[in-house]
């Protein structure tokens, strides 16, 4: 009985004990339901902090966008000469048309085109027939005039004698002189008339004015040769140039006007002289503007002992003129054109900004700046036509491969 009671105790203790450390352990199910939501909480978390991220990256990199990337050019200056190549007209130093100053035929004529001839010789010979007459008839009128003279001479000489005796009047003695006065001017106007002939006749042979080269006949024997005196139209026999020195005539723009000024050297080159260079010097300008052109006349003369060159020829002439002091090249696609006139966008602290520039000469490629740059800008190469100063931009770390670009 009493063992059982023991027993009964022991069990009843074994119960009771069991029941408290069950109630001390916490259920499986609970820690799998705690496990789960933790998983699910991190991976919530996880997603939400990847949707952060990638929207501040997104934010980030639409904000780079946003700012252009552009590439940079630096104005490199420009060399302290520079060659200008213009075409010129070559001509010889002088030339001139032979007119006849007499109307005739023409007779003979002597020198045909390429011929040098030396100043003074017979080029042609006018038959004047008529001329050759009139000389004739002013002559004999010269002599009647001259008898008459003569004659009113001796009559003066005698009555002023007769006058001391009183054997004549004053009034015959004025008379006298009077006559002789009258012939005497009229001898005069003969001996002009006869002159004038004389000379008439003295244009019936054509003469080299000046040594040179015949470039032109125009005539031929038997013409009719009318006077450069008259209104009829007339035609040049000869045409003479003189090649031994050449002038050549050059048209220069505006904007070189300043630097080609008397003494500076050029250099001729002619295709027909492939290879070679004929050097001469700037003599005088025109110091006028054309209107119509808006170019320089100057004029350049070249030394042709030989006569190599021709008069007429077209020739490339080289010239060497001082540049801008503070010019500077630049590629032409960085130029912005704006009603408000030329600009270049430079970058400055991260910022564009558009400067005011003044071209010079256009090369095709590249252009002269002659004010507005300093040279340590970094100019927007193609900029955007909607760039304005003050926008943001982002400088390429590539270099382009052409241009010098930066």
């Amino acid at each position: 009985m009493q063992s059982q009671t023991e027993n009964q105790i022991f069990a009843a203790e074994a119960q009771s004990a069991d029941s408290l450390a069950t109630k001390r352990r916490p259920p499986r199910g609970w820690l799998i339901a705690g496990a789960i939501f933790l998983v699910f909480a991190g991976v919530l978390i996880f997603g939400i902090l990847e949707r952060v991220h990638t929207s501040a990256a997104l934010r980030g990199e639409t904000a780079d966008l946003a700012v252009p990337t552009v590439a940079v050019v630096a104005p490199q200056k420009a060399a302290p000469s520079q060659e200008i190549v213009l075409p010129g007209n070559v001509q010889p130093f002088i030339q001139s048309p032979i007119f006849a100053r007499t109307n005739g035929y023409l007779e003979h004529w002597y020198f045909d085109i390429g011929a040098h001839v030396k100043k003074g010789q017979l080029l042609a010979v006018i038959a004047s027939p008529e001329v050759d007459q009139q000389l004739e008839q002013a002559r004999s009128n010269l002599l009647t005039a001259q008898a008459n003279l003569e004659l009113a001479t001796i009559t003066r000489d005698r009555y002023q004698g007769l006058k001391k005796t009183n054997a004549v009047s004053q009034q015959d003695v004025d008379n006298a002189v009077g006559t002789y006065n009258a012939n005497k001017a009229i001898v005069e106007a003969d001996q002009a008339g006869v002159q004038q002939y004389s000379t008439l006749v003295s244009f019936e042979k054509i003469y080299a004015p000046f040594d040179g080269v015949i470039t032109a006949r125009n005539t031929d024997i038997g013409d009719l040769i009318n006077s450069g005196s008259n209104s009829n139209p007339r035609t040049d026999l000869f045409h003479i140039a003189q090649p031994g020195v050449l002038r050549v005539y050059v048209n220069v723009p505006e904007e070189f006007s300043q630097q080609t000024t008397p003494g500076l050297t050029a250099d001729l080159t002619l295709a027909e002289f492939p290879g070679r260079v004929f050097t001469g010097k700037l003599v005088r300008t025109a110091e006028a503007i054309n209107y119509t052109t808006r170019t320089l006349l100057i004029e350049v003369d070249v030394d042709n002992p030989s006569g190599q060159l021709l008069s007429g020829a077209y020739a490339e002439v080289h010239f060497k003129v001082p540049g801008q002091v503070s010019s500077y090249i630049l590629p032409v696609d960085t130029l912005l054109f704006r009603k408000e006139g030329l600009r270049v966008a430079i970058v400055k602290d991260g910022k564009a900004q558009l400067v005011p520039v003044t071209p010079g000469r256009d090369s095709g490629n590249t252009i002269e700046i002659i004010s507005g740059l300093k040279g340590n800008e970094a100019v927007i190469v193609s900029p955007p036509d909607s760039i304005v100063t003050g926008e943001a931009v982002k400088i390429a770390t590539a270099s382009p491969a052409a241009g010098g670009k930066q």
